[in-house]
């Protein structure tokens, strides 16, 4: 059982990233893999191209990336989503998620972290 790995978007923190690292998750942020002032949909082709579960407080932008995707037979490593909220909560709602939901169980997968 695979843990998800994590590509925080740029709407997120700068220090989730660093603080999953931490918590011994593997995690990248934007700025960490330079694309910073790209399109949502370019950052989760990214993210499906190295295997990682997007995060962002972008809730509305990736739910409607998520259904066109799917809905095209597009396939993707998964999306977190959440309202901002902060660091402390997010951090302990993200680790949560990711010790119960494994990479594999995340993929086509949108997850709203207020349910964690």
């Amino acid at each position: 059982m695979s843990k998800p790995r994590f590509f925080t978007d740029e709407d997120i923190y700068g220090a989730a990233a660093i603080a999953l690292r931490r918590a011994g998750f593997d995690a990248v942020s934007t700025p960490e893999t330079g694309r910073m002032r790209t399109s949502d949909e370019s950052q989760l082709v990214w993210a499906v191209g190295e295997g990682r579960t997007l995060v962002t407080f972008n809730v509305a932008h990736f739910a409607s990336l998520h259904s066109v995707w799917l809905g095209t037979g597009k396939s993707h490593a998964g999306i977190v989503v959440s309202s901002q909220r902060p660091i402390g909560d997010l951090m302990r709602r993200l680790v949560r998620l990711a010790n119960a939901l494994d990479a594999d169980s995340m993929c086509d997968r949108i997850e709203y972290l207020s349910d964690w």
